[in-house]
Formats: C-alpha cells, sequence, structure tokens
C-alpha cells in the first residue's frame, strides 16, 4: 500500500501516538478506526495488472488488512521513519527481517546475550539449515566487535539494553565500525521502546519491536514491527516474508495494539520513573547480589545509555538473589501485587527468575549465573510494588 505522509511529524511523540494513522471512518463519520475481520477483498474489475503476492492492493489477509497498515503508520511515526511493517509477533518480525537479509555463505555478527529466539536462531537454524556463519560477540566490548567483523560481514545484529541482563551497546559506534566494513546493522529496541531510544536516528539501518510490549502495553494482543527508511528492501521483506512465508498479523490484534500504543508514552514515562526508584531500593538491600538496570550510575553502561537513551531508562530490572534457584522461584510465588509470569511491559509488573541450569547462563557475565531475576516493572503504585518486593524477600529469609 502506498505510504501516508505523517501529518503530525512535527508534533511531539505523545501527539503523534494519538492521532497518527488515525482519521474518520469513511461510510459512519466514526472517529475510532473500525476492526475489519475480513480476509479477502473485491478486486478490480481489470485483473491484468494485479500481483497476487504484492501489497499494493488489498485482496487477502496475508497481502494486509487495513489494521494492520494504520498501525503501521503509527509504529513509523513513533520512530520518525518512513515505514514500518508490522508483523505477528516480535520474533515473526525477527525472522522476517533475517530471512529476507540473508543468503547462504553470509557472516552475521549478533550479541552473546540476547533474546532466546536470537540465539536460537542464530545458533541453530541459519547456520545448520541455510549455511550463514554466526558469530557471537559481547556488544558492550567495540574491542571485541572491531576483532570479530571482517569486510565480509553482512549483518550486525545488536539488542540494546539486551535481554535479559540489560547490556548496554553503544549503537552508534557499532554503526560506525559496521558500515566501514560495509554490513547493515538492525536494532532490536524493545527493552528500550521508541520514546527512550530511536536507533535510526543513531545511523542504523533496521529496528525491531515487540510490540507485544509496550507499544501494547496490555497484555492482550501479540505483534512485532520493523522500522527503516530502506523501502527497497522493506518492500522486499513484505514480499519475501509476509505474502510468501505468511507472518501476518490479524486484524484483531493489529486493532488491540493501535487502541494500546494511544497511551504508550504515559505508560511508558511512568514505568521509566517507577523502575528508577525501585532499581535504587534494590541497590541497598543486603541480600541482593547485584541490579542492573541502565539509570543506575553503577551500571558499566550508563554513561552510554545517557548518550543515547533519551526520555528514560526503560522498565526492565535485573537483579540477583544470594539464594539458590529454588528460593528464587519461591520469592517469586510470594509476590501479591507482582505478577510471577514471562513477558514484559505490561500494564502489570511481571516477574521472572533465569535459572542457573539454562544452557545461555554460560555466555553471561559471572555475576548473572546464580539467583537471577529478571523484572518489568508495571503501573501499579511504585510504593506498593516496593512493599511487595519488602514482604516477599523477608518471607523468603532474605
Amino acid at each position: 500500500m502506498a505510504k501516508k505522509e505523517n501529518k503530525f511529524a512535527e508534533y511531539d511523540i505523545s501527539t503523534q501516538a494519538v492521532h497518527t494513522g488515525t482519521d474518520y471512518d469513511q461510510e459512519t463519520g466514526a472517529v475510532r478506526r473500525p476492526l475489519h475481520m475480513a480476509n479477502s477483498y473485491k478486486l478490480p474489475d481489470d485483473l491484468s495488472q494485479v500481483n497476487y503476492s504484492s501489497t499494493d492492493l488489498l485482496m487477502y489477509a496475508r497481502n494486509g488488512n487495513p489494521n494492520q497498515h494504520w498501525l503501521e503508520e503509527k509504529i513509523a511515526a513513533l520512530h520518525g521513519a518512513q515505514d514500518s511493517i508490522v508483523l505477528a509477533s516480535g520474533v515473526g518480525a525477527l525472522h522476517a527481517l533475517f530471512w529476507t537479509l540473508l543468503e547462504t555463505g553470509d557472516r552475521v555478527i549478533y550479541p552473546n546475550v540476547s533474546y532466546m529466539a536470537v540465539y536460537r536462531m542464530f545458533h541453530e537454524l541459519f547456520n545448520k539449515k541455510f549455511g550463514v556463519e554466526t558469530v557471537m560477540v559481547d556488544m558492550t566490548n567495540l574491542e571485541e566487535v572491531k576483532k570479530a567483523i571482517t569486510p565480509g560481514t553482512k549483518l550486525v545484529h545488536i539488542e540494546t539494553p539486551d535481554n535479559p541482563t540489560n547490556g548496554v551497546t553503544d549503537i552508534a559506534e557499532i554503526v560506525k565500525i559496521a558500515h566501514e566494513n560495509g554490513a547493515i546493522v538492525s536494532v532490536d529496541n524493545t527493552f528500550a521502546s521508541p520514546l527512550n531510544q530511536r536507533p535510526l536516528d543513531l545511523g542504523a539501518d533496521f529496528v525491531i519491536e515487540a510490540i507485544t510490549k509496550y507499544i501494547n502495553g496490555h497484555g492482550d494482543a501479540q505483534g512485532g514491527a520493523i522500522i527503516s527508511n530502506d523501502l527497497e528492501t522493506m518492500n522486499r521483506i513484505r514480499y519475501e516474508a509476509q505474502v510468501n512465508v505468511g507472518s501476518v498479523i490479524s486484524p484483531f490484534n493489529a486493532w488491540q495494539i493501535f487502541r494500546g500504543s494511544v497511551t504508550f508514552p504515559l505508560r511508558m514515562q511512568r514505568i521509566n520513573e517507577s523502575s528508577q526508584r525501585i532499581a535504587e531500593w534494590l541497590e541497598k538491600r543486603e541480600n541482593v547480589t547485584f541490579v542492573s538496570y541502565p539509570g543506575l550510575s553503577s551500571n558499566p553502561g550508563h554513561e552510554v545509555a545517557k548518550k543515547q537513551m533519551k526520555n528514560g531508562y526503560g522498565g526492565v530490572i535485573s537483579f540477583g538473589l544470594n539464594t539458590d534457584d529454588k528460593t528464587v522461584e519461591r520469592f517469586c510465588a510470594a509476590l501479591k501485587v507482582v505478577t510471577f509470569a514471562v513477558s514484559l511491559g505490561h500494564d502489570e509488573s511481571l516477574i521472572f527468575p533465569q535459572p542457573s541450569y539454562d544452557e545461555r547462563i554460560l555466555l553471561y557475565p559471572k555475576k548473572f549465573r546464580n539467583g537471577f531475576v529478571r523484572f518489568s516493572v508495571g503501573l501499579e503504585a511504585v510504593e506498593d510494588i516496593i512493599k511487595d518486593l519488602d514482604q516477599a524477600l523477608k518471607q523468603v529469609g532474605l
């Protein structure tokens, strides 16, 4: 579909979150976008020019749907970008990008600390199935990246802050190293969100957001987005990964995320503020062995985070407890306000232990290998969250 001009580009991100992608419903005059659950659309009378694998015409839901297109306008606006593609999940978006960019014999550099699905894709799938050379490095260490990159490197993939240790990668410096060697840079921005960090402004070629998380913000819909100014490659992604592989988002999920995105900047600012206070409180606890949060001056990546994260440091706090896996699980189960569940970016706070028997734990810095917890801060009163953490720690003797 033809991209619409963002009429609100000059306005603040909060105003864009409310207005971009919205319009009056042409049939009823409603001021809310309708939900179109159709999977098939009327074709033009002349079919001679129709490309059934393109997305430039509404014809079948796999080729795109109106709710998807309206959400794509909004996601692009939040990043100040020319285009975005919204797909079925964050992992679907990552796979769509890698699937489109990479060919047999290409070389990829990616973080030794990254989301599990990225680890699986590069460590197991792309190299074994498709002959792509995949190399893990510590992305927070620029010298390691310089040693690993070669003129034949096709892609450098960044995740910052990374999942689950909250390591901070210097996007602008990695972009400089990569581009000097002819490589493309993609950045998973999920932990930061576009309120706090816009990697395209720092020179990245592609950004991925799991919009299931902060942009939706309500824990009730799944989606992922690829954001870029490279319109030619974005069209390839639509053709190769959306239409002909089928990673399309459902109209209902797109509609829900569109609704949730309106309040995203307000929610994110509240989460930023609460997370900073909770991280500072956790640092003072006797049996907390470490707190990893980019907003803390003690975080090794704090100065880089200050440079590239503009409105706050996100809603995920990684911390360690001086105890074993089972006690960590008991601590999580003892919480009353905080929910013991996977995911992040919801309205409710979520907590999830990172067990010492996870095979990836040996890739993390040593302090993360015991009693490690990933905590996603929600919208509850910060005093209530702190009180809940305190009572649960005491309940398990910490």
